[in-house]
């Protein structure tokens, strides 16, 4: 059986596949929403991350055009549409991982929030966190995150702002005691950035990125090293950890790091 995400809740899902040009791409969609009655839709993935807004890109090969679900996760809800805004269900765990550390009364910014889900799970995990930025660029998205922040009853925890994150992210310099980088591409360009909106006291910085297996965190170790040392910053990694598969070889990794 063809591996497949699901995206959406017990009523209503979307079903995200890779599918081999070989294969019979119409019998495999059937039969996946055959065997799970709450897929309205298959989308077949077409293309890895690209583009300005990293988005993937699907062909709908089964079922309804309407794409836009509800996804239920850890006790929030988020809504988006798959072909209009980046979301991996698969890294719902990372998510809960972030949200456990967050302690009450810090000031926690996310760049690159996409639809907000880490945001959602810091407020729903975190009571007492004092506020939660968050900063994305395409418009779908932050449309949806409005829309998710206001769904949960979160709008006295998280604010949102559409735009580039380094513009945006002036307004928090030295305000902030964690900043999360959930993006794995070019995150590198965005980290002088990061380092800035920490409190001069310090903060924890989590900083994605995509490592090649046989040497997974070399390349982002290295990136931390070179902004640290220009900024004449010194931190201690915390953890690194395997996020998810991104390609065979290939890992979407995290480096948890505190600056001091």
């Amino acid at each position: 059986m063809t591996a497949f995400d699901l995206v959406g809740s017990r009523e209503r899902a979307v079903a995200l596949v890779e599918i081999p040009e070989s294969a019979d791409e119409k019998a495999i969609a059937e039969r996946i929403m055959k065997q799970n009655k709450n897929v309205k839709s298959v989308l077949k993935r077409i293309s890895e991350r690209s583009g300005e807004l990293r988005l993937e890109k699907y062909e709908l090969i089964a079922g309804d055009k309407n794409t836009e679900v509800v996804h239920r996760e850890h006790g929030f809800m988020i809504k988006l549409d798959p072909q209009k805004v980046y979301f991996s269900p698969r890294e719902a765990t990372e998510r809960q991982r972030i949200a456990e550390q967050v302690k009450a009364n810090e000031t926690v910014l996310v760049m690159f929030s996409g639809v907000a889900p880490y945001a959602l799970a810091i407020a729903k995990r975190q009571a007492a966190v004092e506020r939660i930025y968050c900063i994305e660029k395409n418009a779908d998205a932050h449309k949806y995150a409005e829309e998710n922040v206001r769904m949960n009853k979160f709008s006295h925890k998280i604010s949102l702002l559409c735009g580039d994150a380094k513009e945006e992210a002036k307004e928090f310099l030295g305000k902030c005691d964690r900043v999360l980088m959930p993006l794995p591409f070019g995150a590198g360009e965005f980290l002088e950035t990061a380092f800035s909106c920490l409190k001069p006291t310090g903060g924890i910085v989590h900083f994605y990125s995509v490592g090649k297996l046989d040497n997974l965190y070399s390349e982002a170790e290295s990136i931390i090293e070179k902004i640290a040392k220009k900024l004449n910053k010194k931190f201690k990694v915390l953890w690194e950890r395997k996020v998810s598969q991104y390609a065979p070889g290939k890992w979407k990794i995290c480096i948890d790091f505190q600056v001091v």
